[in-house]
């Protein structure tokens, strides 16, 4: 997994949705992607569509909070061009009060102590590089806060400061930072995920809403914010679907 002519761009939690959507555009925009998440079937599945396409992909089963795992990966690397923090999730929708620590722990895990570990791995490849791209995708939960939601919004609080501490302690160095902020995106798993399972209750997550955003349409905007110019640094992009104003102001059509 050295670097070759083709830039290289790790994406973590590629194995659904929002990752392996990016993965596939990345690809498309000229990247060798390498894909990492913890189900191996997964990755390897996306990276032989990447490659019957006429692209280049390579799977790599990786827990992020696994440090000395993510220590081995980035001893591949001699340079990379891009990496995707992708990686995280909610678990639960419970109030503080009741709230269960091992869910917010688990979610600090993934979505901070999980991107600190891989970032603070690659750094020194994606210097190397000379043209450098940090992507953390964080949450419009890191930007305001909702009942139910403490626990996820604490944690992607900490991946959205991760990357306006990191930007500014590496200013002047051939790396930018960007941080995407999604709203609502009604992937396969998400809700799913948070809620346990419960169908009825992650189907009501998106409940009159007509036009979630997609996957792919968070795809696109990684993909649009990592191909500008060098000397073009997205800080942060917001993205949300039209119907929804805030966290807490979503249309309806019920």
């Amino acid at each position: 997994m050295t670097a070759t002519g083709t830039p290289i761009a790790v994406v973590t939690g590629a194995s659904s949705g929002i990752g392996a959507a990016t993965a596939r555009q990345l690809a498309a925009a000229g990247y060798r992607v390498v894909l990492t998440a913890r189900r191996k079937d997964r990755i390897e599945a996306l990276a032989a569509e990447i490659n019957e396409s006429g692209h280049q992909a390579t799977a790599y089963a990786l827990d992020v909070t696994d440090r000395a795992a993510v220590d081995a990966f980035a001893s591949a690397f001699r340079t990379i061009g891009v990496l995707v923090n992708n990686a995280g999730g909610a678990l639960g929708a419970d109030p503080v009060a009741t709230g269960d620590p091992a869910d917010w722990r688990q979610m600090y895990e993934t979505n901070v102590i999980g991107t600190l570990n891989v970032t603070q791995a690659l750094l020194p490849a994606l210097d190397a590089s000379g043209d450098g791209t940090v992507v953390v995708l964080s949450s419009t939960a890191g930007h305001g806060t909702y009942e139910g939601g403490a626990g996820y919004v604490a944690a992607k609080n900490g991946a959205r400061v991760i990357a306006e501490t990191l930007r500014l302690e590496i200013v002047g160095r051939p790396v930018r930072v960007i941080e995407v902020a999604p709203g609502m995106v009604k992937t396969e798993e998400f809700a799913t995920t948070r809620f346990r399972g419960d169908n009825e209750k992650a189907a009501k997550v998106y409940a009159g809403v007509a036009e979630p955003l997609t996957a792919d349409d968070v795809a696109e905007t990684i993909t649009w914010a990592v191909t500008r110019p060098p000397h073009v640094n997205i800080d942060l992009l917001v993205v949300r679907p039209r119907a929804q104003a805030s966290n807490t102001k979503v249309h309806r059509e019920l």
